[in-house]
């Protein structure tokens, strides 16, 4: 009989869904909080993303399936036992994450930011023109489900599209250009919205930086729904505040959580929510979050290949 611990949030559905695919498995369910160290060295198989540092040592632990598309810690030499099979829910966030990055981004270009501000004050001031999606360059850094279905959603909008993959693939038709990580530079000082979704790794540690936004259009916005440590936090507030940029919306942030007396809460032209963005915020992104450890679990007691296997050595 397989051990399986689910540390994922699941409703009545949800379990009868993963229970109808392992009917003769033991389903023991917890959460990230209260999930201890004996029910996670019994399991064999892991849905949800425990808390890492108790992976250590699990020598029953055959595949953790993560609910989130990020691997982060679980990447680590030491933390999973050796010959783990870890994979991601990636697939399940592009449709919430996208609308996101549209929303904020013609948040930013209406300057409804800047009119709630005004609300707020009770103040029925005009706020200066606004710009349009239409005949504006894009540049999308991360062309995963996220990455893809907000160029999707832009090249819908008139906008003309340039991705950045780490793999030589063939182009979406939603793209105009595309091009590998080596060619950033190169494209940037061309986009008029930089929207980054990319995992964390030594290559895209800072990729935005003091040099970097040198390089961008002083009318350019930055929107990041990947990982906080892309962007030079303290080089951001810089370009923002000197007006060397027009904006940045931020779903996370380096470091996360944002103390409270940073100055980045406190700029006119950045949004910034507490990453939100995916999660549950949408239960269309928990169902399919659902769906994806569902069909693994099928194809893992199937004996066949499972879908969104991590790189450990890559980290994604």
């Amino acid at each position: 009989m397989k051990n399986i611990l689910v540390v994922l949030s699941v409703n009545a559905e949800h379990k009868k869904l993963l229970e109808a695919k392992a009917p003769s498995a033991r389903f023991v369910y917890s959460d990230q909080r209260n999930v201890s160290e004996e029910q996670v060295k019994d399991a064999e198989i892991i849905i949800g993303n425990p808390p890492a540092h108790m992976l250590k040592g699990s020598e029953n632990l055959k595949w953790l399936q993560l609910q989130s598309a990020g691997a982060g810690d679980y990447t680590a030499g030491d933390v999973l036992p050796k010959g783990t099979i870890l994979t991601n829910a990636s697939g399940a966030y592009g449709l919430a994450i996208s609308e996101y990055m549209l929303g904020v981004t013609l948040e930013l270009y209406k300057k409804l930011h800047l009119y709630r501000d005004l609300q707020v004050r009770s103040d029925w001031s005009y706020a200066g023109k606004v710009r349009s999606i239409y005949k504006t360059t894009a540049l999308i850094a991360g062309l995963g489900d996220i990455g893809g279905e907000f160029a999707l959603k832009l090249k819908a909008l008139g906008a003309y599209t340039i991705g950045i993959k780490r793999r030589d693939t063939a182009k979406p038709g939603y793209l105009d250009e595309l091009y590998m990580m080596d060619k950033f530079e190169t494209v940037l000082p061309g986009a008029d919205i930089v929207a980054l979704s990319l995992p964390s790794t030594k290559l895209t540690n800072k990729i935005i930086n003091e040099r970097t936004i040198g390089l961008m259009k002083q009318d350019a916005i930055i929107i990041n729904v990947g990982r906080g440590n892309a962007i030079d936090t303290e080089a951001l507030c810089d370009a923002l505040e000197s007006g060397r940029i027009a904006g940045a919306a931020l779903d996370v942030t380096d470091p996360e959580p944002l103390p409270a007396d940073h100055r980045l809460w406190r700029i006119k032209n950045a949004v910034i929510t507490p990453h939100v963005s995916g999660g549950f915020s949408l239960q269309e992104t928990h169902d399919r979050i659902v769906a994806i450890c569902a069909d693994n679990l099928e194809a893992w007691l199937n004996g066949r290949s499972l879908k969104n296997i991590v790189d450990l050595s890559e980290g994604y």
